[in-house]
């Protein structure tokens, strides 16, 4: 049985590789509906040289960062409105759960949402709030990372808390790790360095960049070679470490730290709603309903 391709899923694959509506239909169709395959076949294809996979960015709230010592905690909490996000009840909420998660280190989200707040705990302030608001909000993901004595903590929230980026760094100074973490807000890597890229990830991209070259027609003598520099711009591209630095694009993020007398570590980096799926309402058929519901 043939899948159904939704114009929804066809705007989504253009969006995301930038092809025309009719090949992106087709690989659609060729993919039975797999977005990742589609992307894949357009890139063998070489009509899709690079394909965006990132998350759909929907519902709203805010992430906060908390530093208590050598823990620092970064949290996320959703509300269903950006109107809500900008509450101060509801930012004070968000602040005080990432100090008390910093300053606990709860195991998983069920010991987050029992440690205790106020008169109570995360979970019961969250229904209090919500019963003053009258809006859903909920507690979706936190991470708490230590580091040593002579390591370096650097935070960064771009706008308000729209995404928060935390980095640790192995010497150098809490300046350089705000820098390093407002380049990990500003273009959101991957991989901290080319030794966290997981085994499969490589395999599969050289797989794709090697039917991809020998689709252009390239001889097979030097398409190894092709395909070598190409895995290194794709790795310099999703690793933290390799990334030209935003500041000053003639040096590498690794090159930058070095400089300072430092090396990283690990980062973490939150942007509110990413992979959450958020209803699309239908003005027109919302209007249509309302006619229909008058004229009874």
């Amino acid at each position: 049985m043939a899948v159904k391709i939704t114009a929804a899923q066809v705007k989504e694959l253009r969006d995301k590789t930038g092809v025309g509506m009719m090949d992106a239909k087709k690989a659609l169709v060729a993919a039975e509906g797999d977005m990742d395959k589609a992307i894949d076949q357009l890139r063998e294809k070489g009509i899709a040289k690079a394909a965006k996979k990132s998350g759909n960015i929907a519902a709203e709230g805010l992430a906060d960062i908390a530093i208590v010592g050598n823990t620092a905690a970064i949290v996320e909490v959703n509300s269903e409105t950006d109107f809500v996000a900008s509450n101060d009840k509801f930012q004070n909420l968000v602040k005080s759960i990432a100090e008390i998660v910093a300053t606990n280190k709860p195991a998983d989200m069920d010991a987050a949402m029992a440690l205790p707040m106020n008169d109570g705990t995360i979970a019961s302030e969250i229904t209090a709030l919500t019963a003053v608001i009258g809006e859903k909000i909920s507690f979706r993901r936190f991470a708490v990372v230590e580091k040593d004595d002579d390591d370096n903590f650097g935070k960064y929230l771009h706008n308000g808390g729209q995404i928060a980026a935390l980095v640790t760094l192995k010497g150098a100074d809490e300046a350089t790790a705000r820098d390093v973490a407002m380049h990990v807000a500003a273009v959101n890597p991957q991989y901290t360095s080319r030794d966290d890229v997981p085994a499969d990830v490589l395999a599969h991209e050289k797989e794709v960049l090697t039917k991809e070259t020998l689709n252009e027609g390239k001889p097979e003598k030097i398409v190894a070679k092709i395909v070598e520099g190409r895995m290194n711009k794709f790795l310099s591209e999703i690793c933290l470490a390799d990334q030209a630095f935003v500041k000053d694009p003639d040096q590498t993020v690794a090159q930058f730290v070095a400089a300072k007398g430092g090396s990283l570590k690990g980062f973490v980096r939150y942007e509110v709603g990413e992979g959450i799926e958020k209803k699309q309402d239908d003005f027109a058929a919302e209007v249509a309903a309302q006619m229909k519901a008058a004229e009874k």
